[in-house]
């Protein structure tokens, strides 16, 4: 499947809750849309509060249109109590690669 559109986000946790955020975003519902194909979460090694997030989606529309959707919009109102400050985006499209857990 081709991906044309993704980004690279990074957060930060309030203090203590690193663990809280990557269960919450390990439940998203991204992860079950056909639309996103890359949705990989990650810690920093050397602060776990310090969580990020890639994402590769077919179509900046598909992304969009997931964004509009009631489920989406719950998330971001649930996800952003559990943050410190504004998150870093980079605009970024996997291209291949290997992620095996």
């Amino acid at each position: 499947m081709t991906i044309g559109h993704g980004f690279h986000a990074v957060m930060t946790a309030q203090p203590g809750k690193g663990d809280e955020l990557v269960e919450f975003l390990l439940d998203a519902p991204s992860l079950s849309n056909d639309d996103c194909v890359v949705f990989l979460v990650s810690r920093s090694a050397s602060n776990p509060d310090v969580v990020s997030v890639t994402e590769g989606w077919t179509s900046t529309e598909a992304h969009a249109s997931f964004f509009r959707t009631e489920q989406a919009q719950a998330l971001v109102a649930k996800l952003q109590p559990l943050l410190v400050g504004e998150s870093r985006y980079a605009d970024e499209v996997p291209v291949g690669g290997k992620a095996a857990f």
